[in-house]
């Protein structure tokens, strides 16, 4: 409660002077993202680099929001006014451990609430990190770290908790549902997806596959908006796919910590067991490989480029999440059916689409059920975006400045003078 009554710009300023911490911590903090999940150090650089950004974003934006006056009678005041909703609960994923935590923790805290974290029992050390940084500047009680497996999660997900918040696989999203559908608290979810990318007919096929490969190999395809399949027009296929493979074999592989890492290990071999049974599935319905797809010798849970081609639109690889650095190309005879095979999925995280067209790009932000549209960019908006994933990809704000708004709630008031008088 004495958090919640605290004035909006000292909760600011603390939110503020947790980015400095986490600043002063950042070498630390990427060492551990790097030995824990094996991304490397760079990318790990940046994603701490990120965090920063975000919990800065938020110790400004919060300040300045506020309700609405209403227009009510003449001797009354009506107004709408957020309120933090209590405790948060906020289950975060171990694929970019801090940029992640920093957005939901950030939200939460700077609008009043008290947090119960906890991060992936992929990457504890991180999270621990994390939040001793934050917890140097906070008040005493306002941030708890729980650290754990799936049983940790469940507890809070049925917990006596007002949100939860979870960034991580659909299945795990669809349990949390369930659980706070018998408790009460609100839900927000950016869960698993299967994100299309669309190569239109005219583009340049070179270009084109550059940016396949940033988004279906960048952290080795452990990105929640990777690419995950790929629908490209007949008339550019053949060049697209080899200069694909040339880049996939391009790529330098090794330790996250090595700095000329670009394509580390995946997070376990756990992890890789999925990833390549969805690939040796797919090879034995009859696609085949024109990159990688081989388990390679050694300690490690390093698995190569991989580009499998002749996939079909219906394949386990091409319609569910891989979560790693395959690209599965599926040729189509015209735009209308690259659009239609990327709409149907139970997935609807985000989308991109290669074109030189103007209607097509129309086309596509319109037409594809998803939070988020990219054209002729994998990667990349305005900061401070925010998008509602859609499907089995979650629900609510998970980024920008409308998440300050998912951890408040709303009231009403309604005053007028004693005994209809005046004030």
């Amino acid at each position: 409660p004495g958090w919640a009554a605290t004035d909006p710009a000292e909760r600011a300023a603390a939110l503020d002077r947790a980015a400095d911490a986490v600043q002063a911590a950042a070498q630390e903090l990427a060492a551990a993202v790097t030995a824990e999940m094996g991304k490397p150090l760079a990318d790990a650089r940046g994603g701490v680099e990120a965090g920063v950004g975000t919990l800065r974003q938020y110790a400004e934006l919060a300040p300045v929001r506020g309700g609405r006056t209403l227009l009510g009678g003449a001797e009354s005041i009506d107004f709408m006014a957020p309120q933090p909703r209590g405790v948060v609960a906020a289950i975060t994923p171990w694929n970019d451990p801090v940029a992640v935590s920093c957005g939901l923790l950030g939200a939460a805290l700077v609008t009043g609430n008290a947090v119960l974290y906890k991060p992936s029992e992929r990457t504890p050390a991180t999270g621990w990190l994390l939040a001793r940084a934050l917890d140097e500047v906070l008040p005493p009680g306002v941030l708890s770290l729980l650290t754990g497996g799936a049983e940790v999660g469940a507890a809070l997900a049925g917990g006596d908790v007002d949100v939860v918040a979870h960034v991580g696989s659909t299945a795990t999203g669809r349990q949390i549902a369930a659980a706070v559908a018998r408790t009460g608290a609100k839900v927000l979810l950016e869960n698993g997806g299967s994100d299309p990318l669309v190569v239109d007919a005219g583009v340049d096929p070179v270009w084109a596959a550059e940016q396949a490969a940033l988004g279906a190999f960048a952290n080795a395809g452990q990105i929640c908006v990777a690419v995950e399949r790929i629908y490209v027009h007949r008339d550019v296929a053949e060049d697209f796919v080899d200069a694909l493979v040339r880049r996939a074999g391009a790529l330098r592989v090794g330790p996250g910590r090595d700095p000329a890492t670009e394509l580390g290990p995946l997070v376990d071999r756990r992890h890789r067991d999925h990833v390549h049974g969805q690939v040796t599935a797919a090879v034995a319905g009859g696609a085949r490989l024109r990159a990688g797809g081989v388990l390679p010798d050694g300690p490690g849970a390093f698995y190569p480029a991989t580009v499998v081609v002749d996939c079909r639109h219906e394949m386990t690889l091409v319609r569910e999440e891989t979560f790693g650095p395959v690209a599965p190309v599926v040729v189509v005879d015209s735009f209308s059916e690259a659009l239609r095979c990327a709409a149907d999925s139970p997935y609807g995280l985000a989308a991109t689409v290669l074109t030189g067209s103007m209607s097509h790009a129309q086309r596509a932000w319109r037409e594809l059920p998803v939070g988020t549209v990219k054209v002729n960019a994998v990667f990349g908006g305005a900061p401070g975006g925010a998008a509602q994933p859609r499907r089995g990809s979650g629900q609510g704000f998970g980024y920008g400045p409308e998440l300050l708004d998912e951890f408040t709630a709303t009231k009403a008031v309604h005053i007028e003078a004693p005994g209809g008088g005046h004030w």
